[in-house]
């Protein structure tokens, strides 16, 4: 069997309530639509058409926000009285559009405005006091913060010092001290009566920027689309209604840099959504500040030069690519460190860039299941670095428990950032397996998916994933529907420069849906098991005019007996399931090669082998006869085999000699006195025209059957030897047995030997 890398949670459909279904059906809507829509709580006609709706009206007062009508009066001062104004970003894609939307919005109401985002090798994230005094120093006479600024106490304080209000704009977790600034524009502000707190950092700037021109500014929905994306805010409420609109605009958008930026992701306009946004736009404006100054972003992103626009984004483009080879290069690192005893893996090295080691967290927590904490440690003996856990464990909760450990730390449930010395890390991996057990933490048991419902193939159509569309767009807290399915795999293949991926197709009676799988090219051969099950979503591949329904796979699990194929050499190092696994090979040759070769321990085969103990079995080579292969697998309790079936002698290519070449050997060594195989074997195989491996098989025959001698390596003629049946030899039978099981084991198709296996 092969367990799914998620906990499969499928919400079970009620009854529907029978005007909702009619109405619907009546406006041609799919059934299937229709469950999916009434087990998102969708139960009534005004409920569908709100969600449907992307209204400006829609849209809430931004005077309702604390502060707001504070902050205008001061920006409309300092506009009056030409003060500089400074807009005090982050080095993220919503700090960058959020700092793009008040820079354009200041200079249309004829502010002198300028910005800057830190960095964060050198100020870290928020309000750095030593960046303020740089800019103060320059004349900047007021500080407007974007994405960031309620814990910037220390900063803002300094500020505040040397005469200089600074107005804060921010939608992170607000602290229990807030700072002295002069007014704090925020959605969850305890003082305020905002009807909806999950803004991004741009959805705040874009309030404050209504407000302002005392309009909605449709020039800029596309850029808090943008930040609203890719922030991983929830996508509910008005922030659904802000990225509706914003699609929308996108598709008419004048805008230099974000035009150019669409062109170097491979992004066609009138196909912009919130995926792409989300895994194109989005990464290529946070690589820039992962990496290094991040405001040439917002030059990018407000520019109205052509030649700017276009070198600006081919360079994010390249900072993008720089960042997944450092990723990629750094996650290879770390997985060769993780410890599998460990319940959440701390990982730490030199030379590592701190501003990735979040992404290569998740990703040693997508390969292994567990929390995962990466930490880069410089010159100076400072660790620095991010975490990401699992839905079984608060991060933050547990690590706010060994706070003294840390210089800096934040974050929450899911992330979290810190700073500590290294010398306390041997500490803190002791402290976080002792909370883990303490607290009785299960972290086994994978991440929760939630699947709409459990579709047969001849449920989707093209028309039911049209429907889905309505629901869109899809992000946090409203995910996008994941379906189970079940069909018979009738093609697989990998795909990729690396061969990472694995496109495949499913059928059933009369029914087929084609498959792509991002990342699951190591498991091809076990997508391929019977009585096997897929999750995922469903869109909508077009590729020659021509539009077809593709799954594009998240997870799958098989039950049963998984017989899985790794008969190519190269397959020999992919990584096997968790579990107890039996390495198992049949030849002493076999052993040795694959104790060297696996760096595991080799067990050669024997009938008191307790195959129960074992949950996988490795088979290295071929047995002498097949039927070894089923009894083994009826003596156990296997949920994984893995057939290698590695042939030293591939005795099925070289054969059984022929009446021929026996005789023509016979011959031979008649009419020698003595031979000495130790040396002259190549000799003998190039006169008689016979293959050295075979040419040894047919000695040992030989000697068998008492044909001939060899002492000490000396061959000589048995002087009227008994006639006899090369039959007769042991050792020919078992070469026709090992023959018959290496050509049908290495010769058949998988499927051929999979039904042998369970017969």
């Amino acid at each position: 069997m092969k367990k799914s890398n998620f906990d499969w949670q499928v919400i079970e459909t009620e009854a529907i309530d029978s005007t909702f279904e009619t109405e619907l059906l009546n406006q041609g809507y799919s059934k299937t639509f229709i469950r999916l829509l009434w087990n998102r709580n969708i139960h009534t006609l005004d409920a569908f058409t709100k969600l449907m709706k992307a209204d400006l009206d829609e849209l809430h007062d931004p005077f309702l926000m604390h502060d707001m009508d504070k902050a205008v009066d001061r920006i409309q001062t300092a506009i009056m009285e030409e003060q500089e104004i400074l807009i005090y970003g982050d080095y993220d894609a919503d700090g960058i559009t959020s700092t793009s939307i008040m820079l354009e919005t200041l200079e249309m109401i004829g502010a002198n405005v300028h910005y800057v985002l830190p960095n964060r090798f050198i100020h870290g994230y928020g309000p750095n006091q030593a960046l303020f005094a740089e800019k103060i120093n320059e004349g900047i006479q007021l500080i407007i913060t974007v994405d960031n600024g309620v814990a910037g106490n220390e900063a803002i304080d300094y500020a505040n010092d040397q005469g200089i209000d600074v107005i804060v704009t921010d939608h992170h977790e607000m602290p229990p001290v807030l700072p002295n600034a002069y007014c704090i524009i925020h959605p969850r502000h305890p003082q305020g009566h905002y009807p909806f707190g999950e803004l991004a950092g741009a959805g705040v700037a874009f309030k404050l920027a209504t407000a302002l021109l005392e309009e909605v500014p449709l020039e800029m929905l596309d850029l808090v689309t943008i930040g609203t994306v890719a922030d991983l805010v929830s996508m509910t409420g008005e922030n659904r209604n802000l990225v509706k609109l914003g699609l929308q605009a996108i598709k008419q958008t004048q805008r230099l840099g974000l035009l150019e930026l669409l062109k170097v992701s491979g992004v066609e306009l009138q196909k912009v959504d919130e995926t792409s946004i989300g895994f194109s736009l989005g990464p290529r404006l946070n690589a820039i500040g992962r990496l290094g100054d991040p405001n040439p972003a917002v030059e990018l992103m407000t520019t109205f030069d052509e030649e700017i626009a276009h070198g600006l984004a081919e360079r994010l483009d390249q900072i993008n690519n720089e960042r997944k080879t450092i990723v990629q290069e750094i996650t290879e690192e770390a997985k060769a460190l993780v410890n599998p005893e460990d319940k959440v893996h701390l990982i730490a090295g030199s030379n590592w860039n701190p501003g990735v080691l979040g992404i290569v967290a998740g990703n040693i927590l997508k390969q292994t299941g567990h929390p995962t904490i990466v930490l880069a440690i410089d010159d100076q003996g400072v660790a620095k670095g991010s975490g990401r856990s699992v839905e079984a464990l608060d991060l933050y909760a547990m690590l706010n428990t060994m706070r003294s450990e840390f210089t800096h730390f934040g974050g929450h449930a899911a992330a979290v950032g810190l700073t500590m010395p290294s010398a306390n890390l041997v500490r803190l991996q002791q402290s976080m397996n002792e909370y883990i057990d303490k607290n009785q933490i299960n972290l086994d048991q994978g991440p929760k998916l939630l699947i709409d419902e459990h579709l047969a193939l001849s449920d989707i159509q093209l028309k039911f994933v049209d429907e889905l569309k309505v629901l869109a767009p899809f992000g946090t807290d409203n995910p996008a529907p994941h379906f189970l399915v079940n069909g018979d795999v009738n093609f697989c293949k990998r795909i990729g420069g690396d061969q990472q991926h694995v496109k495949f197709s499913l059928k059933d009676e009369g029914n087929q849906l084609d498959a792509i799988g991002f990342g699951f090219g190591d498991v091809a051969e076990e997508l391929q098991q019977p009585e096997t099950r897929f999750v995922g979503d469903l869109e909508i591949n077009e590729w020659n005019g021509q539009k077809k329904v593709q799954l594009r796979l998240i997870d799958f699990a098989s039950s049963g007996l998984q017989i899985i194929d790794r008969r190519a050499k190269y397959t020999w190092q992919q990584k096997l399931e968790n579990g107890r696994p039996l390495y198992l090979a049949f030849q002493e040759a076999s052993q040795k090669f694959f104790a060297k070769e696996l760096q595991e321990t080799i067990t050669l085969y024997d009938e008191t082998i307790l195959w129960q103990d074992y949950d996988q079995l490795i088979v290295l080579d071929c047995p002498d006869r097949k039927e070894v292969l089923k009894e083994i697998i009826r003596g156990g309790n296997f949920e994984r085999v893995y057939l290698y079936l590695y042939s030293s002698d591939e005795s099925y290519l070289n054969g059984m000699p022929n009446r021929d070449q026996f005789a023509k050997l016979y011959q031979f060594f008649h009419k020698q006195t003595s031979v000495d195989i130790r040396y002259k074997l190549k000799i003998v195989s190039n006169y008689l025209r016979i293959p050295e491996k075979l040419l040894v098989f047919m000695i040992h025959v030989f000697s068998e059957l008492k044909f001939v001698t060899i002492d000490d390596g000396v061959l000589k003629m048995v002087a009227s030897p008994q006639a006899r049946a090369f039959e007769e030899s042991e050792i020919y039978q078992k070469r026709v047995l090992q023959i018959d099981s290496e050509e049908f084991l290495l010769m058949n198709d998988i499927q051929t030997i999979r039904n042998w296996l369970k017969s």
